[in-house]
């Protein structure tokens, strides 16, 4: 028996229902393919919405929350940023090099929409273990396309992570989150208005590519090798060097004034990107499917409206001015077709020739803001008490400590090495550290306003694993914490919501737990959620991945004469922590490395890992450390052996009782290298700030150790941590 055409398209029986309400009559091919994009989990967030509104969202700094093509905050001087993170984690599995690759040019899109120029771009990771051929098939193929777009488009890569876990295995995440600075006289809104206004599509032609990405690849699993190569033609193909001009030719649009809104194509195409700004500025629009340049012959409608063909913008012009935007377009060597009509009806009407036959009519609205809104049920994961009550620390000491400190470690040099993290000349803090640090300068002028911008993105699924609502808090406190170890107030946050088959009321009451962990700590932090992204149906087999919200963190820095401490100490430092005492091993990499995944985490103090953060601002901005890091994945050990390796100077540590206190995840703990006559005045200030401080050790020689617990040289330690990753993708070298 035939599958109906609704199904095929991935709509249900119910969804059909509401379509034939809206339009009071059956839906043909056409209206049926946009509304399948268009009401997908992508696009339209519809399991998810519902918990999003729960997060806050505003702020005194935030020009654009929510609901645009990014989130946009005011940093002063007349500067505006523009952040956005966002997921393409289906695409890369299934063709890694160009999945990884759209995903960047698609999220650097975002960004100039606004009238920002991308300075740049981070990208948190994760993939299963290195013993997995696929796993590792995977991970070069992305970095490669990471690497191969962003270094051509010319934005720098400034840091993000790189994870490796049998969760992931099948189902890898590839978040990017991309940075763009703006005058902020510059902001446009991607909405249509004016009636009479024409909409002209800038960029590349369209062809089959991509046609239903968003709703062939992110709303299944994957499993199925013959079908998992199906998808294949849905993955779309980026040109960077298209994506070049197209930011040159639409900044100079937008510092002519000549464009009244604009939207990029991304997930769901020219349906998308006509919908949604005719909907958001309250009219309707003709769109005219014979006018849009395609590469290939004989494209029907509906592939037309649905592809995902990358480097295409659609931008609102006033007749009057369209000439000048043709002429800028040509000196950009952009094509520019007008390609729609901006109408009072409130309906998109699709059309062949604006004098033509109707092939399609819907309320703009209908596809964008009038998507379905589920309430899907939720349940707690079997035997949580059980789970919760089995806790980590019964797990008996190891008995070479030596050797699970070494398989904890591990550097993205392999991956960041690829990367160009100095394009600009802006980059003061690179990949690897705490948090990236760029120059503050004006957009317009290039002035330097001696302040600077600190970025960082942070995960932890075992935590989240645990306790997905405290695990999402914990992740939220890291990123500020990594913000402050250099210096910098955190000003906003965006995520990315990756959790399994939101069809699995466990899935959702992750996601509901995880959103109100997060919006927990926002509202701790007075840190409001500007945007972000919901990626849905992460599973391999039927099996889920573990829920992993990602979060970036944007912070400024007031006075960036010089470059923050970093995570080095000198010989003869002496090395402090602040921060509270270590509270067990649930949840750590240790404890998963070691077969343990239950547990409990106990909650976190909000109010003292306020504290800890604003002694950390505080210690840094007046130059009284030498060098910090954070106490997160791998503990206080991974924590101290880092900052050994990035010295190349060894240490004695003593005051860690066991592998518990060696290896334990708690957070608020910052691990610091001192002068020796600043240490008086640290610890002041940590009394003032009403924040643990003890002394832990010197800094010296070429030994790292640990009194009774382990004694290693340096070098071996930074062997273990600089190689590993490129001996097991072959020697450094990536594929496409």
């Amino acid at each position: 028996m035939t599958e109906p055409l609704h199904r095929s398209l991935g709509l249900t029986d119910d969804e059909l229902a509401s379509i034939i309400d809206i339009l009071g009559r059956e839906p043909n091919h056409l209206e049926l393919a946009m509304y399948s994009v268009m009401w997908s989990e992508h696009c339209s967030y519809k399991s998810s919405r519902i918990h999003l509104k729960r997060l806050p969202t505003e702020g005194d700094n935030v020009l654009v929350g929510p609901g645009e093509n990014a989130g946009v905050i005011d940093v002063g001087d007349g500067i505006a940023i523009a952040l956005r993170i966002e997921s393409h984690n289906h695409p890369s599995y299934i063709e890694p090099y160009q999945g990884a690759a759209t995903g960047v040019g698609g999220i650097i899109r975002d960004i100039f929409t606004m009238g920002a120029r991308p300075i740049a771009i981070m990208d948190p990771l994760r993939f299963g273990p290195l013993d997995d051929a696929r796993s590792r098939w995977v991970a070069e193929g992305v970095v490669s396309g990471i690497s191969g777009y962003g270094n051509s488009v010319g934005v720098p890569n400034v840091g993000g992570e790189i994870v490796f876990d049998e969760t992931y295995v099948g189902n890898p995440l590839v978040n990017v989150l991309c940075v763009g600075i703006l005058p902020k006289e510059r902001l446009v809104l991607g909405q249509a208005s004016g009636v009479g206004n024409l909409a002209v599509l800038l960029g590349s032609t369209t062809g089959r590519d991509g046609i239903g990405g968003v709703s062939v690849l992110a709303s299944a699993g994957f499993g199925d090798e013959e079908k998992d190569a199906e998808k294949r033609p849905s993955v779309q193909v980026g040109d960077p060097f298209e994506e070049k001009r197209l930011i040159e030719g639409c900044l100079e649009l937008l510092n002519e004034g000549l464009v009244v809104g604009i939207q990029d194509l991304g997930g769901a195409g020219l349906a998308c990107a006509s919908s949604e700004t005719a909907s958001r500025g309250g009219v309707g629009m003709d769109f005219n499917v014979s006018a849009v340049p395609q590469r290939e012959a004989g494209m029907e409608p509906f592939e037309i409206m649905t592809s995902e063909s990358q480097e295409r913008m659609l931008a609102i012009v006033e007749p009057d001015n369209l000439e000048q935007v043709f002429a800028i377009c040509r000196k950009w060597e952009i094509r520019a077709s007008v390609v729609g009509k901006v109408t009072p009806t409130g309906a998109l009407r699709i059309v062949d020739d604006f004098d033509g036959e109707v092939l399609g009519e819907v309320p703009a609205s209908s596809l964008h803001e009038d998507a379905p809104l589920y309430q899907r049920p939720m349940a707690e994961p079997d035997q949580i008490d059980e789970i919760a009550a089995d806790q980590a620390i019964q797990l008996d000491p190891p008995e070479q400590i030596e050797e699970d400190l070494k398989d904890l470690l591990i550097s993205p040099q392999w991956a960041t090495s690829q990367y160009d993290s100095q394009l600009f000349l802006n980059t003061v803090v690179g990949p690897g550290s705490d948090a990236a640090v760029l120059r503050l300068k004006h957009p317009t002028t290039g002035r330097n306003t001696g302040r600077g911008i600190a970025l960082t993105t942070d995960g932890n699924h075992r935590w989240c694993a645990i306790n997905p609502r405290i695990g999402a808090a914990m992740t939220v406190a890291e990123a500020v914490l990594n913000l402050a170890c250099v210096g910098a107030l955190p000003q906003a946050l965006v995520n990315c919501l990756n959790f399994g088959n939101p069809e699995n009321p466990v899935v959702m009451w992750q996601l509901s737990e995880a959103v109100d962990g997060m919006a927990e700590a926002c509202n701790a932090f007075n840190l409001p959620v500007v945007g972000g992204n919901v990626s849905l149906y992460n599973e391999s087999q039927g099996v889920n991945i573990d829920p992993t919200p990602i979060v970036g963190v944007i912070g400024i820095i007031d006075d960036l004469n010089e470059p923050p401490p970093g995570q080095a100490w000198n010989e003869g430092d002496r090395i402090m922590l602040l921060g509270p005492e270590a509270n067990g091993l649930c949840g750590s990499a240790w404890a998963f490395h070691k077969g343990h995944r239950n547990g409990s985490l106990p909650a976190i103090d909000l109010e003292l890992h306020q504290r800890v953060c604003a002694l950390t601002r505080t210690l840094v901005t007046r130059k009284l450390v030498t060098g910090l890091h954070d106490v997160s994945t791998g503990g206080l050990g991974v924590c101290a052996a880092e900052m050994a390796i990035h010295s190349g100077i060894g240490c004695t540590l003593a005051r860690i009782p066991d592998h518990i206190s060696f290896f334990s995840e708690s957070p608020s703990r910052i691990l610091t290298a001192v002068d020796p006559e600043n240490m008086p005045e640290v610890e002041e200030l940590a009394g003032e700030y009403q924040v643990p401080c003890v002394r832990m050790g010197l800094a010296h020689g070429d030994t790292f150790s640990v009194k009774n617990l382990c004694t290693v040289q340096v070098e071996k330690l930074e062997q273990r941590w600089s190689k590993r990753l490129a001996d097991a993708l072959d020697g450094g070298t990536t594929q496409g």
